[in-house]
Order: structure tokens, then C-alpha cells, then sequence
């Protein structure tokens, strides 16, 4: 049986999540209202700006819908500001801001720079088979600590840029814009097990 992936659409790069997953042979459904959340079987988070979607996951009442499917082991793929969303500490957000805390991280927002200094570089991942990954880094958040639970899968100039742990898998970069799919079939993989 396909599984049915939401991909978080309040704001930001979501449009082309659900085709990767949908050429993966996924069902991809934007989750805007807690109704759509509870017919999902897992969740990406994708970029955007990560103030706005965490008010916009407040009025739209998700915050809770999402927090409470994280506790329960709800699959979860947040890329850039996804990551910001799910880590445990934001050290520069709104001081009103919330984060999910599901994934033990400390980061900072747009650390590696303004739009203009957008950038892309090829990444080891670990247990990826074929070429290096190709990252796309635009406004990206630096990942300042890691706690011990979490398994780092890539780096960029040593620092965490692709981690894990447990239900929880986190980019601080665009794999959606990298016209390559495998992080999005690995997540897939995670899913099904």
C-alpha cells in the first residue's frame, strides 16, 4: 500500500516536495488544517520562512495536531526552516516563537547568510548509495549542538547540515531543489518500515 505523505503547506517550498514524493510513488497531501494532518501516514516540514509558519501553525491550530503526532511517531522530514521548527532551541527566534523540540538541536536562523549568498555544494551523506548529494543552501540555519541522540548524516565545513533521530529527519538544506531524489526515497524507506 502507497503511503500518504503530507507535506506541510501554510507557507514556503512546499509544491515541490509533493512531487518528488509522488514520482517516488508516494500520495502527497498538503496539510493545512489538523483534518488533513490525521490522514497522513507521515509529514515534511519544508523551507519557508520559519517565524511565519510557526504563527501560521498556531492560528491554523496544527502546532498541537503536530506535536501530538510527533509523541505518538509520526514520521517527520523538516527541511531548512523545518529544521528550525523541529529542533529543541531556536537561538535566535521571536522570543513568541515555538519550536516542536523533536529533534535535539540547537540552531540558528539564516546563519549562513542573506538570499544573495545562496550557494550550492555536494554533500557525503552517510549509507547513500551513488554520487555525493547535491545541497541547495538559501538562508540556511547553522546547527550550532547536537545532543547525543542524534546521528549527523552530513556535514558542510564540519557543522551538522543533515542529522536524525529516531522519527525525526531534518536538512538545513533544499533537497527538493536539488532535482535529486533520494533523500526524499530514504525518508520514503523510513516510512514503510
Amino acid at each position: 500500500m502507497k503511503p500518504t505523505v503530507g507535506v506541510l503547506a501554510l507557507q514556503g517550498a512546499f509544491g515541490l516536495h509533493a512531487v518528488a514524493l509522488t514520482e517516488l510513488g508516494a500520495r502527497a497531501r498538503e496539510v493545512r488544517t489538523p483534518d488533513d494532518l490525521a490522514r497522513v501516514d507521515a509529514l515534511v516540514m519544508p523551507g519557508g520562512e520559519s517565524t511565519t509558519m510557526s504563527m501560521l501553525l498556531e492560528s491554523s491550530g496544527l502546532f498541537d495536531a503536530i506535536a501530538d503526532r510527533l509523541d505518538d511517531g509520526l514520521p517527520v522530514f523538516g527541511t531548512c526552516a523545518g529544521m528550525i521548527l523541529l529542533a529543541r532551541t531556536v537561538l535566535d527566534g521571536r522570543p513568541d516563537q515555538r519550536s516542536f523540540g523533536a529533534i535535539d538541536l540547537a540552531v540558528r536562523r539564516n546563519a549562513y547568510g542573506r538570499q544573495v549568498d545562496s550557494f550550492e555544494t555536494s554533500l557525503a551523506v552517510t549509507d547513500l548509495p551513488g554520487e555525493p548529494f547535491p545541497a541547495v543552501f538559501i538562508r540556511a540555519p547553522l546547527v550550532e549542538a547536537a545532543g547525543p541522540g542524534v546521528e549527523v548524516l552530513a556535514r558542510h565545513e564540519g557543522r551538522p547540515v543533515l542529522a536524525r533521530a529516531a522519527n525525526v529527519t531534518v536538512a538545513a538544506f533544499h533537497p527538493e531543489l536539488s532535482g535529486d531524489s533520494r533523500l526524499h526515497a530514504r525518508f520514503l524507506q523510513e516510512v514503510l518500515v
